[in-house]
């Protein structure tokens, strides 16, 4: 099934997003990665008992079983940033890439977007890629098509790599050493705007000794879009519109994750894009199929999971989709509970902060 657009269908509910706020000192939002990606602390939090565990996670090896099989999102982040200025004008521009489309297209960010109508053209790396904008969207995105020279550069993403910036979140203020801790070690499929943050606490020795422990690994791609930053502004969560991003779960992935399953272990999903592939293409059995699309799927209090039976994620925004989801998968209560008790024993939150399991 190709280009097939999931979403997920609305389950009711009178929740608020205010009930999905929380209080955080702002020195608790990372600035930085941990020393060593497997060295950030860890929270366990397991759905039958009362109180997390603190832990390391590299210690997540132990609550992990020979049986069960670990998913990840194997997308790699893209030099999505690019500063430049208009043809006409001269005036400075900021475009970020939001989505690869086809016709050698892209969806894009345009900052000042005054300056971006269509028919404009802008220019970056000094003149190594004109790019004009084709369209407006009615959320302000601009859909624009790139000109260079492709005898130079094979595609966008080696240009890209030449011209291009890393876009760190909007909370990360102080500059990063070292970009490649804002990549997962098995990254490798070019597309995301944003890293999948709770594959950053794996190291290369941490996956061998899962996979030695007997462990199953599975790999999926997610492009995952700056949606994933917007705030809900819906009074009512249900009235919320999620964004869509590409994925696909290819036939041997499939065939293992679901062998594992009937086999009595858990599909353990590595951060929330997995685990939003996972239950876009199961069916009503928990049973998963090799699908590549788009995917809308919006996951809250009241959904049934069906593809996936534990999650490692990291602490994420208030009042965000990505907080409502593992509010459904673990409770809103006991989730928020977990928040208060991270805040109190000072975790680290968001992009390069620390992780939870939740099984």
């Amino acid at each position: 099934m190709a280009n097939q657009i999931i979403v997920n269908e609305k389950v009711p509910t009178t929740l608020l997003t205010s009930d999905f706020d929380y209080e955080l000192p702002e020195e608790l939002i990372a600035q930085s990665p941990a020393e060593r990606r497997d060295g950030s602390r860890l929270m366990v939090v397991d759905r039958k008992k009362d109180a997390p565990e603190h832990r390391v996670f590299s210690d997540v090896i132990d609550y992990l079983r020979p049986e069960d099989i670990l998913v990840v999102n194997s997308s790699k982040v893209i030099p999505a940033r690019l500063l430049g200025v208009t043809e006409r004008s001269g005036g400075t521009m900021e475009l970020l890439l939001l989505k690869s489309l086809p016709q050698g297209r892209w969806e894009t960010l345009v900052r000042p977007g005054k300056r971006a109508k269509t028919g404009d053209v802008l220019l970056f790396g000094d003149g190594l890629l004109r790019v004009k904008v084709e369209d407006v969207k009615d959320d302000g995105n601009r859909i624009v098509s790139f000109d260079y020279d492709r005898a130079r550069f094979k595609n966008d993403y080696e240009l890209l790599d030449a011209i291009g910036e890393l876009p760190l979140p909007p909370y990360i203020h102080k500059k990063q050493k070292d970009l490649s801790r804002y990549q997962t070690v098995y990254a490798k499929e070019e597309g995301s705007a944003a890293a999948p943050t709770a594959g950053l606490h794996f190291t290369p020795e941490l996956l061998d000794a899962i996979k030695r422990k007997g462990v199953g690994y599975a790999e999926v791609t997610l492009h995952i879009g700056l949606g994933t930053f917007r705030p809900v502004k819906e009074k009512k969560i249900a009235d919320h519109l999620m964004h869509t991003e590409h994925f696909h779960l290819d036939e041997d992935a499939a065939s293992e994750i679901n062998r594992r399953r009937a086999a009595g272990g858990r599909v353990v999903a590595v951060g929330t894009t997995s685990c939003r592939v996972l239950e876009s293409v199961a069916d009503d059995n928990g049973v998963v199929h090799a699908t590549e699309g788009d995917t809308g799927i919006f996951i809250y209090p009241g959904y049934r999971f069906k593809a996936i039976d534990a999650l490692i994620t990291n602490f994420h925004l208030p009042q965000s989709t990505l907080l409502m989801l593992v509010s459904a998968f673990a409770g809103r209560e006991r989730m928020l509970e977990a928040y208060r008790i991270a805040v109190l024993e000072r975790y680290r939150f968001f992009s390069f902060g620390d992780a939870m399991f939740i099984c």
